[in-house]
């Protein structure tokens, strides 16, 4: 069962904008060590930024809370998988949030994809809900 949808829709150009003027503060108050690695990496720094800024308010809203009610920018961080497809993570208040979104007997699952064609990067995250083995229904 769906428990969620979210989609957001960053421009590149401003979160490049935001980079040059607020750099490593911006950064660290936004990304995770391991996003920060990755961007740092790609030839196109900004896009990749603005992928998983939209990757991350996605997410906040596919939870139903958009970036309110206590979810920190880094609860939520996206790493890639070796053929390339992006992985939501949740920690913190966001993980808490996906547990009360889960009903009892349930594993939550995280579906993300991400696309940019310059100057706009674009997320969908889909929450499902799969029933664990064993588990009697409700």
């Amino acid at each position: 069962m769906i428990l969620g949808i979210g989609t957001d829709l960053a421009n590149i150009e401003r979160i490049a904008g935001t980079l040059e003027r607020f750099g490593g503060r911006f950064r660290d108050r936004v990304f995770t060590e391991e996003e920060q690695r990755k961007a740092e990496r790609r030839r196109d720094v900004a896009g990749t930024y603005a992928k998983r800024w939209a990757a991350k308010e996605a997410c906040s809203k596919a939870l139903g809370t958009g970036l309110r009610m206590g979810i920190a920018w880094k609860d939520m961080h996206v790493t890639n998988i070796r053929t390339g497809q992006p992985v939501m993570h949740v920690t913190g208040w966001a993980a808490r949030r996906l547990e009360e979104l889960t009903p009892a007997g349930h594993a939550a699952v995280i579906h993300v994809t991400l696309t940019d064609d310059h100057p706009w990067a674009q997320a969908f995250v889909v929450i499902e809900a799969h029933p664990v083995a064993g588990t009697p229904p409700a």
